[in-house]
């Protein structure tokens, strides 16, 4: 039987053409496909359809190239350009393939790391999809996530992907869902549409908790069967009282990690999506070991150790990883190298030291009709602000208020360093300050000994100095001493000394030096205006 290659233009609303409200009935009433069945077609139709778009040449995306949809039937027994397969017939669309593959090449996927991921291994069902009804399957490397996507959100998608391209364009650092795919599957009458994105949490890092957070508080805590499971995804009331005190990061990484959410949340807004929540997963780093331990033996963490041939399976995917998307610092097209960490978030809650792990999700939710009366309708029966379902700008606001201030929070800093530091420099100044004033004060003292001893020669060698300066008043200790010269004995005079040296210490300089011609005045004539002997003064004069 011949392959039919279909490529077919269609608009961002309509999917199959007239026949598309056909189509919708017909989704509801035909069975769809086995698990099995649905991941061996997925695998054979990826295979095929990116296989083929490697022989394309390379070119710039341009707007029609957003609408067109590829379709090839896939009989199980094969054709001319088809393998044969034990799954039932099925026709494989591949949705707008030339805006994939550059959504992959800026990501850093090359093809045959995207062909060796989904194809190479058999895909792994996650058995904990959560309470959307999707199935969810993740590649054997842990890099991949595919999705199944009701008719609406992939035509959502579709309209999407103009300015999911423009923003990518602009901010390729993002915790947006990094779309690598949208494809279905029709078989048995039944249309199975999915979409490739990246792993938010990998299943290599156990996560102890896991949180779904919407920044609501109506009806936002997980059931009593939720709770049951063995990795049970708690809501925004149980983070609240699980980990009431928040999560702490240092100052760098909180901002980077704000102003992506940001960000993030204003392109949201900007296309009318709301009810998006915040998937955020926290590691324990000192059960780490118990933990890994605990994996390798289940058979989790196998898949990111390694491939056949001595192959790294986990791929290096460019922002990928949470700590890539909020500070990533490679280039376009370059492979970001991860460490054991797994490119989580260093974060610490009380005395506990934490990897964290998260992405936004469920993005494909407009504020449709459906939507305004979902919210109308809770608004009634209770506070309308705490629902999840809101308008677009207020739903932004209090996700970003909620996150920043409950989720996540700085590391508080050491108080009063930079007082201790000015207290320091202060210190600092007036030690330097001091040591300067008493050098100064040395200088001077020694330059008046200096002066003291200049005269003190000057005295001795020219003898008496007539009295020059009658209105220079001598210091009442000086003319004492003077006076009582005479009739002292050398002990005497040594006790004098000492009291001239203190005076003259407290005198100013210059006071010092003009009463000097005047002491030696005095001496040279007695009060009663007789001579006296020479020797009775020599000894003070030459001391002055």
């Amino acid at each position: 039987m011949p392959t039919v290659i279909k490529i077919k233009m269609s608009s961002p609303t309509t999917e199959d053409g007239p026949g598309q409200t056909q189509n919708r009935s017909r989704d509801k009433t035909a069975k769809k496909p086995t698990s099995s069945a649905l991941m061996g077609a997925i695998q054979l139709g990826i295979g095929y359809t990116v296989g083929n778009l490697t022989s394309k040449p390379d070119r710039d995306v341009l707007m029609q190239d957003f609408y067109v949809v590829e379709s090839v039937f896939m009989p199980s027994e094969g054709s001319n350009l088809t393998p044969a397969h034990r799954y039932p017939d099925f026709r494989f669309k591949n949705y707008a393939p030339m805006a994939f593959r550059y959504f992959r090449e800026l990501f850093g996927i090359k093809p045959d790391d995207y062909l060796y991921s989904i194809c190479n291994e058999p895909l792994i069902e996650l058995s904990n999809p959560g309470a959307s009804s999707s199935w969810f399957y993740v590649t054997s490397d842990d890099e991949f996530i595919i999705k199944t996507v009701q008719h609406k959100e992939a035509e959502f998608l579709q309209k999407l992907l103009p300015g999911y391209y423009m923003n990518l364009n602009q901010n390729p650092r993002t915790l947006l869902p990094k779309f690598y795919g949208l494809y279905c599957v029709h078989s048995g009458g039944a249309n199975t549409r999915m979409v490739v994105m990246n792993n938010v949490l990998p299943r290599a890092m156990t996560m102890h908790y896991k949180y779904d957070l919407k920044g609501s508080t109506y009806k936002r805590s997980a059931s009593r069967k939720e709770r049951e499971k063995s990795s049970p995804t708690y809501k925004d009331l149980d983070f609240q009282e699980m980990h009431e005190e928040g999560l702490h990061f240092d100052c760098d990484t909180y901002n980077a990690l704000i102003k992506t959410l940001q960000r993030d949340c204003q392109v949201l807004e900007s296309f009318k999506i709301m009810d998006y929540s915040l998937l955020l997963g926290v590691h324990v780093l000192e059960q780490s070991a118990k933990d890994r331990g605990a994996g390798q033996t289940g058979g989790a963490g196998a898949g990111a150790a390694g491939g056949e041939g001595g192959r790294p399976v986990a791929q290096k995917v460019l922002y990928s990883t949470a700590l890539e998307s909020i500070q990533g610092d490679g280039k376009v097209g370059e492979a970001v190298t991860t460490d054991a960490t797994m490119g989580g978030i260093p974060a610490k809650h009380k005395d506990e030291k934490l990897l964290i792990f998260l992405g936004i999700i469920d993005i494909l939710q407009s504020y449709r009709f459906i939507k305004k009366l979902e919210h109308s309708w809770k608004a009634l029966v209770h506070d309308g602000d705490s629902v999840s379902v809101h308008r677009p700008s207020f739903y932004a606001d209090r996700f970003l208020k909620f996150m920043s201030t409950t989720v996540f929070k700085k590391i508080p800093g050491i108080r009063g360093t930079s007082s201790k530091r000015k207290r320091s420099s202060v210190l600092a100044q007036k030690s330097a300050s001091q040591e300067l004033l008493s050098s100064l004060r040395e200088e001077k003292e020694e330059e008046r000994r200096d002066r003291l001893e200049r005269a003190r020669s000057l005295a001795s060698l020219n003898g008496p100095v007539p009295y020059q300066h009658p209105d220079r008043v001598i210091p009442k200790g000086l003319h004492r001493a003077i006076s009582m010269a005479p009739a002292m004995s050398s002990s005497s005079l040594t006790t004098i000394n000492q009291n001239l040296e203190t005076t003259s210490k407290r005198s100013d300089v210059s006071c010092s030096t003009l009463t000097l011609k005047d002491s030696t005045s005095s001496l040279a004539s007695a009060p009663d205006g007789s001579d006296r002997d020479k020797d009775d003064w020599t000894v003070l004069d030459v001391y002055l």
